[in-house]
């Protein structure tokens, strides 16, 4: 992102003459659950081929859905076919009138199977295979009445000349139905079918026959392309036949009752039919003498008795007085009499239909007999599908195949106490009011509760198991939104004395609540932005952005948190983008009116690189509180299933673009905080390997103390130290700080090594005495580093230096005794190139040459000889984000004074804001001052 937009006079590691190999590596993120996991609509379809017959309707093949190629491939593993059986390959897939077919081919046997034409004489079958080979009309295939279409498709793909091997499961054989066209007698296919791999086409010649004006061919087609014609049909409703909705209408007036077992349907046998489907016939007085006892009130066989309701149960027993005096009843009569005097459950929450699309199709009560009920639209399934399994069908219009979940509650463990709350949510798109007000999300569901669904459907939630309660539809006092609605409404009845102590409890509240209108929401993260320059800030503007996130997520509609998730991230990188061109614009040699390019202190560093490091802590604590609200969405997708997720598809997309603008925030920050501050260390190192410990009187026992460390490492550990005081007042995550050391001692272990192997044999360091400075200086950095807390990441960067140190300290009678595999076990640091250098240029005074015990064998000295001596700068560790450990809470009171005050002054700017928006002979009427 910010690499290629970086200006043409930016500091190059060029100009101080070492690699440019300072930009950070983007790693692969860990993120736990945060992989690319959210499918796009139309990646995943199902597999099966129903392709229920539709008269003379063409048939058309349906392009694939373009869906972007990193979305495609990180679906490809999730979502796999099982199998290679193609559309075919299940019994729920294929249409009744093959079903029926292989019904009755399968089970004759063989040796009885009567050809269509004479005896077992093989006949020729054209297949056409336009497909497979351009400009090829048709092949013939020998067949007889045992061949199966595998068979077929087996011999016609060899007379096609296609070899490659299992090709017969990519193909399959299609029997299709059209007509000669037009002038030039073009043939128009109107139906296909993929034929079976066990059926036999020969005989499905003979006994099924096109109608009158049409043809039969069979032709060869890729399995794919059929699958995607079958998936096309299967996504419109003009694929249900009358049986499957007369098979579903039976489903919803069974008051949804679901996949139950025998013994709990024969159960529940009352909560699921209608008193129409019982045996009311009118020849026989026992079951006249049952109504007339409903309507009584007295007791029936398996019930308890029940008082008369109201004038209906008054108008039954009028209308059946003549019943019981031997009189004849009028069957119609007596039926819609028993229609209305059907029982409500009272083991089962229920829903009472109050408005409908069909009234007189539909019916009155739908019950719950699973905990989890789906309400939708009728449609086509696969068998043996139950991802899109619906309890109760709504045939309406604006009613999706998956409308509404309703999930009943659970009874306690302990009977003394209260049972929990229902829980209903829309699915994505779906028209669902509660109580009169539109449902985005999962909300309680109460008893007395209204359900609309659509333009067409009401319902009441009932629950007997549980105590009846005041509906909550009943009308309240309006409140409108913003903080006049919420605070200063006057319809509330408060008097303007408790409208004045509610705003200001709310203004000086340390809950983690920011109320705001959406017309404000641009103004408002535009000032949280400046709110990072101002001090004690901090994580101020991640904070705040996320009470934004939290706001977004509860209160307003669902589309609208992606959205801003996306503006988020893009104010952010502006922010950081302007910085990193004003620090660069600072630096003395991008100056045009100064002479001599100057060096800047660290203090001077420091001061530029803190608005980076704030926006890097910033960045990665929102990153992980939008990381949060993916999985919410990702939970949404997950229970509404892919082949509904259009919008939520898109949300997904959307977040995952933000997360990677800010991945490249938090990289970029990072980049530019070491390249400025190894700039620094450069010409501050050297002295660690020129300067003599001894030469001052030092106090080593006070070494924590950097004031009385040795001047030569003086320097190096003040550049250290700023960068420690910079990171613990930027709240820096741990992980990130500990890498930005990691990254500095990886530059430095690197950089005074090169110089070692550079200078070495020129100025008289390999030799013990100046060793002995070396390792000291060294030994007092790392010292002081361990009292830091930064020891063990010290010790490993500088492992290379500080085993160089260790052996040129070794005493000279002693490693002129040390042959070259001891000296290269002991001494495993260094590669083996690098020290024959170290040996090779050792100081054993004049004249006196290396011993030959010090010589690497002959195998080891081509390799040698063509190895480099130096440390490569482009090896350093790659920044990995951390997926723990992060300090932002929104869901605890806000604790920190800081936060507190950033967070009572957008209240206030939000409340100026909100009331300029008023008329002005109303400012004055709610009584609220924001001084206040």
């Amino acid at each position: 992102m910010f690499s290629d937009e970086r200006k043409d006079g930016s500091p190059r590691f060029g100009k101080l003459h070492f690699p440019v190999g300072l930009w950070i590596n983007s790693p692969k993120k860990h993120f736990a659950k945060l992989g690319r996991r959210w499918p796009s609509v139309g990646s995943v379809k199902s597999t099966s081929s129903d392709t229920a017959s539709r008269g003379s309707e063409p048939v058309e093949m349906r392009p694939a859905t373009k869906n972007k190629a990193s979305r495609h491939k990180r679906l490809s593993t999730l979502f796999q076919r099982g199998g290679t059986g193609g559309p075919t390959g299940g019994g729920g897939g294929r249409w009744a009138s093959e079903k029926k077919l292989a019904d009755f081919i399968d089970p004759l046997p063989e040796d009885r199977v009567q050809p269509p034409s004479q005896g077992e004489v093989p006949g020729v079958l054209k297949i056409y295979g336009g497909d497979i080979s351009t400009g090829a009309n048709y092949k013939s295939v020998l067949a007889t009445v045992r061949s199966t279409a595998r068979q077929l498709v087996i011999e016609a793909l060899e007379r096609y000349g296609v070899t490659q091997p299992n090709a017969e499961d990519a193909y399959v054989l299609c029997d299709v139905v059209g007509r000669v066209h037009g002038p030039d007698s073009s043939w128009q296919a109107q139906y296909l079918r993929a034929v079976g791999n066990s059926e036999r086409p020969l005989v499905l010649q003979d006994v099924w026959k096109p109608k009158t004006g049409c043809t039969r061919r069979f032709e060869i087609r890729r399995r794919c392309d059929v699958e995607k014609m079958a998936e096309g049909e299967d996504e419109d409703g003009s694929g249900i036949n009358s049986q499957t909705r007369r098979q579903q209408s039976r489903r919803s007036r069974a008051a949804s009752g679901g996949n139950v077992a025998p013994k709990e349907r024969a159960d529940n046998l009352s909560l699921r039919r209608s008193i129409s489907e019982m045996n009311l016939s009118t020849k026989r007085r026992r079951e006249r003498k049952n109504v007339l006892s409903m309507a009584a009130g007295e007791p029936t066989e398996g019930g308890p008795a029940e008082e008369p309701r109201g004038k209906v149960a008054e108008g039954a027993e009028g209308l059946l007085a003549s019943a019981s005096e031997e009189t004849t009843v009028d069957s119609s009569n007596l039926e819609q009499l028993s229609q209305c005097l059907i029982q409500p459950p009272t083991e089962h929450p229920y829903f009472l239909q109050l408005l409908g699309y069909n009234e007189k199709q539909e019916f009155v009560i739908h019950v719950m007999t699973r905990r989890r009920h789906i309400f939708g639209r009728p449609e086509r399934r696969q068998a043996g599908d139950q991802s899109s399994y619906v309890d109760t069908f709504l045939s309406a219009p604006d009613i999706l195949p998956r409308h509404c979940c309703v999930v009943s509650s659970v009874p306690p463990a302990d009977p003394s106490q209260p049972r929990g709350s229902a829980m209903v949510r829309p699915f994505r798109g779906a028209a669902i009011t509660h109580n009169g007000a539109p449902l985005h999300r999962q909300v309680e569901l109460a008893p007395g509760d209204l359900l609309g669904m659509g333009q067409h459907f009401l319902f009441m939630y009932k629950d007997p198991r549980e105590a009846p309660a005041r509906p909550a539809w009943l009308p309240k006092a309006w409140v409108s939104p913003g903080l006049v609605g919420s605070l200063a409404c006057q319809a509330c009845g408060r008097s303007l004395q408790e409208r004045q102590e509610a705003f200001r409890a709310y203004l000086k509240s340390r809950e983690p609540q920011l109320r705001y209108r959406p017309q404000e929401e641009e103004a408002l993260l535009a000032e949280i932005v400046r709110l990072q320059e101002a001090p004690g800030c901090r994580l101020g503007p991640a904070f705040l952005f996320g009470l934004c996130l939290e706001h977004a997520a509860q209160e307003l509609e669902p589309g609208h948190l992606p959205r801003l998730i996306a503006r988020i991230a893009q104010l952010v990188k502006e922010a950081v983008w302007d910085k990193i061109k004003e620090i660069g614009d600072r630096q003395p040699e991008n100056q045009q009116d100064t002479g001599e390019a100057g060096h800047l202190s660290i203090e001077e560093v420091a001061a530029d690189l803190r608005p980076l490091m704030l926006w890097m802590a910033n960045s990665m604590e929102l990153l992980n509180l939008v990381q949060k609200r993916v999985l919410d969405i990702e939970k949404d997708l997950d229970l509404e299933g892919v082949s509904h997720n259009a919008l939520l598809s898109s949300d997904l997309e959307t977040c995952d673009e933000a997360m990677a603008v800010l991945d490249e925030v938090i990289m970029s920050t990072f980049q530019q905080s070491v390249y400025y501050l190894t700039k620094t260390l450069y010409s501050a190192l050297p002295a660690l390997l020129d300067s003599n410990p001894f030469a001052a009187t030092t106090d080593f026992s006070h070494v924590p103390e950097l004031g009385n460390m040795p001047e030569g490492i003086r320097g190096t550990l003040a550049i250290y130290q700023a960068t420690l005081d910079l990171t613990r007042d930027c709240d820096l995550h741990p992980d990130l700080v500990s890498q930005t050391f990691g990254y500095l001692f990886f530059f430095s272990n690197a950089s005074l090594f090169n110089t070692l192997m550079e200078r070495g044999s020129s100025q008289s360091l390999f030799q013990w005495a100046k060793a002995v400075q070396i390792r000291t200086n060294l030994d007092l950095v790392l010292d002081w580093l361990q009292g830091v807390g930064l020891g063990d990441i010290a010790t490993e960067f500088f492992r290379k230096l500080s085993t160089t140190a260790n052996l040129l300290c070794v005493p000279k009678s002693s490693l002129l005794q040390a042959p070259w595999s001891r000296l290269k076990n002991d001494y495993s640091a260094l590669l083996p190139a690098q020290l024959q250098h170290v040996l090779r240029n050792y100081q054993l005074g004049p004249g006196r040459p290396a011993p030959e015990c010090w010589d690497p064998p002959e195998e080891e000295r081509d390799e040698i000889a063509h190895s480099d001596i130096f440390e490569s700068f482009t090896d350093h560790p790659p920044l990995i984000l951390p997926c723990d450990g992060f300090r932002l809470r929104l869901s605890e009171p806000v604790s920190d004074d800081g936060l507190h005050r950033q967070l009572v002054r957008l209240r206030r700017f939000l409340w100026e804001l909100e009331r300029e928006s008023l008329p002005a002979n109303q400012r004055a009427v709610y009584g609220l001052d924001s001084s206040q």
